[in-house]
């Protein structure tokens, strides 16, 4: 799968990315390369931290549309993404259950 093409969507590529497309990869690297990640994104002006928050929020959109095709894919696309977003930004932009219909 095409992370890299999800993450940046039309935007530009950030090297962030490159991290996060490896925690994607093989996710058993994503313990290891949380710090990273986080210290180089508080590193990050306001409007590159925007930038990948609409990142991670792509990746979890895609997950949430691809689901039913692979339901592993989908939930490590989310896993990872939602971690990051919550140890960057304390949260998610979107909660689940708002857009989610049961």
């Amino acid at each position: 799968m095409n992370y890299l093409k999800i993450l940046c969507g039309r935007e530009e590529n950030l090297p962030i990315y490159s991290k996060i497309v490896s925690c994607l990869d093989d996710v058993s690297q994503f313990p290891e390369l949380i710090e990273p990640i986080y210290r180089e994104a508080i590193t990050m002006d306001e409007t590159f931290l925007e930038k990948l928050r609409f990142a991670l929020l792509r990746l979890q959109l895609h997950s949430e549309i691809h689901r039913n095709s692979d339901m592993e894919e989908a939930q490590k696309m989310r896993f990872v993404s939602e971690m990051i977003e919550r140890t960057i930004f304390g949260g998610l932009f979107i909660e689940r259950d708002s857009y989610v219909s049961e």
